[in-house]
């Protein structure tokens, strides 16, 4: 039988890699599709003919392995200032989270955080944004070493590349990154509505998160617990009630860990019900931190309590600093939580960014990993 060139051309295309790609990874054989969910129609802005234009909505990207054999996806939320595309590969080209997740049979959702990239900010209706300058990348994620802004900074070694403009892989990473609202009450609101309607159509979820997203995964929790059966928070925003290491070291997240109100029990009118008390042992003055608890006895994050709970910090992001009090917080209101320091299981040099580090795949191995396939039967 004679097989026609059109079909045998993409064969040898697919097959015959440039020089350029012959050294990369060849990734997990997948189906990728993409769709939108949370959107609302509202009035558009300056006119009174009638005429609307959708807003809230989330961009989502959906991974599914050639082979999936884990019961539960796994929802990936990124940061601040940042898009899904943290965890599907490195600014140096090498394998991400994602691929990583799939190949260990997890079908993976990806989002962008509504009002940021793909999931569009509608200007009269979203708020303010601002974005991260070079300096703030450089010596908060890929070369803190370089700035010392933190004690743990100098034992910063597993970026890929030297972290500063110029460096093709910084600059890689820089020109990925996005603006964001200024407003993390905002932020909360808009991803509770629009990622709460995305779990009701895909149903029961691990959901990941990193940094800014960290209190996502405490106010989705809450808000669909039957939805979200674990949680990893890699870094999450933190410590409770006030901002930490930067000044200004100002109030925030009112309801401990969160902007926008959770369920407690007791339950609370508002989060002046929430009585605190500095935590001495957890609190370092000289480091900017200072570390609040809840006056015993504690209320307890009561939809949280049920949901197995992984928080990652490394050993040289500023994190490090601060996340035993986001950790003692959790626990002493109920939410069920394993801390891992990556230095505590022979992981060392990493900071903020860790799944995009040189490591990555380790943690992505020996922690994430491990600890589902230890929580989830």
């Amino acid at each position: 039988m004679l097989i026609p060139l059109s079909f045998l051309l993409p064969l040898q295309l697919l097959f015959t890699a440039s020089p350029s790609l012959q050294t990369q990874p060849q990734g997990t054989l997948h189906r990728r599709e993409y769709f939108y969910v949370g959107e609302n129609y509202v009035n558009t802005p300056g006119t009174n003919n009638g005429s609307q234009i959708a807003a809230g909505q989330v961009y989502v990207e959906h991974l599914v392995p050639a082979r999936v054999t884990q019961s539960l996806p796994i929802l990936m939320i990124h940061g601040h200032g940042m898009t899904g595309t943290n965890f599907l590969n490195t600014p140096d080209g090498r394998l991400g989270w994602a691929d990583y997740l799939m190949a260990a049979g997890f079908e993976i959702y990806l989002i962008d955080q509504p009002s940021r990239a793909r999931s569009a900010w509608q200007m009269g209706v979203d708020g303010d944004q601002s974005d991260f300058d070079t300096t703030y990348v450089a010596s908060h994620f890929s070369a803190p070493e370089k700035f010392n802004l933190w004690p743990q900074s100098a034992l910063h070694t597993q970026w890929p590349g030297n972290g500063t403009p110029g460096d093709p892989i910084f600059d890689n990473f820089y020109a990925s990154t996005m603006p964001s609202l200024n407003s993390d009450e905002e932020s909360s609101i808009k991803v509770k509505a629009a990622v709460g309607k995305l779990l009701d159509n895909i149903g029961p979820v691990i959901l990941l998160t990193h940094s800014q997203s960290g209190q996502y995964g405490w106010i989705l929790g809450d808000f669909k617990p039957s939805l979200v059966k674990t949680i990893i928070a890699v870094e999450p925003i933190g410590p409770p009630f006030i901002n930490a290491v930067f000044p200004p070291l100002t109030p925030a997240r009112p309801f401990g860990m969160t902007e926008i109100p959770i369920a407690f029990s007791p339950p609370i009118s508002s989060a002046s019900d929430l009585k605190i008390e500095v935590n001495p042992a957890l609190t370092n003055a000289s480091l900017g931190t200072t570390c609040f608890r809840q006056v015993n006895p504690p209320r307890q994050m009561v939809n949280l309590v049920g949901i197995p709970t992984l928080l990652v910090t490394s050993q040289a992001g500023y994190h490090a600093i601060y996340d035993d009090c986001s950790v003692d917080f959790l626990t002493e209101a109920g939410v069920p939580v394993t801390h891992v320091r990556l230095e505590d299981v022979g992981i060392f040099g990493n900071g903020h960014m860790m799944f995009m580090e040189k490591n990555n795949l380790e943690i992505a191995e020996k922690v994430v990993l491990d600890w589902i396939q230890r929580t989830i039967h």
